[in-house]
């Protein structure tokens, strides 16, 4: 019932992070590419850079756990040679917290797929406040602006919402999970009940 970080926590966390940022580093150049058919088709790609903090928190359950995956696949693309350059950092740090914060909302508890949507629509906020703070967004017209944010929203609540939750729930059925997730109440109880 702990719920405080281990060193088995955060470097699987790290792992986690590690193979999020090459994903990462692999899904910049498909994003450019995919953003040459126009009407911001590309957006629906872009929930995959918040996948790292989603599937980490369902994984591990604990606080702490979605900001730093974030913030590492971040830095880790940065350093495998990412095309954004240092602004992945700022962007991951949003993101991150994002996460953190809608799963902090329901107190590290929630591990339903709605959890995970939200976490996700928050770091799609975060990513778009940054957007905006960097200027790419804020020249657009209303109808362009609205369809950029729709889409990238959308593609957010489905690759990190609900294919992260779905493949979290792959790995539960294979049992890995349990290697690092925390012992539950029941659990506890269930195992006083067969000793009686």
């Amino acid at each position: 019932m702990n719920k405080k970080l281990t060193l088995t926590d955060i470097l699987v966390t790290i792992v986690i992070a590690i193979v999020f940022s090459v994903i990462y580093k692999i899904w910049g150049p498909l994003y450019s590419a995919v953003s040459l058919i126009g009407l911001h088709v590309e957006q629906f790609l872009y929930g995959m850079w918040f996948i790292a903090a989603t599937i980490a928190f369902l994984i591990i359950r604990k606080p702490g756990v979605a900001f730093i995956a974030e913030i590492a696949a971040a830095q880790g693309e940065f350093l495998f040679g990412g095309q954004w350059g240092i602004s992945l950092l700022l962007y991951g740090l949003v993101q991150g917290i994002g996460c953190e914060l809608v799963f902090a909302l329901f107190r590290y508890k929630n591990y339903r797929l709605y959890v995970t949507c939200l976490a996700a629509i928050l770091a799609t906020l975060g990513s778009l406040w940054l957007d905006m703070y960097y200027g790419y967004i804020t020249d657009l017209v209303w109808w362009n602006l609205t369809l950029l944010i729709t889409n990238r929203t959308i593609g957010a609540i489905i690759l990190s919402g609900f294919f992260a939750f779905y493949l979290v729930k792959a790995l539960d059925k294979t049992g890995v999970t349990n290697l690092v997730r925390p012992v539950a109440k029941e659990h506890y109880e269930a195992l006083e009940e067969s000793e009686r």
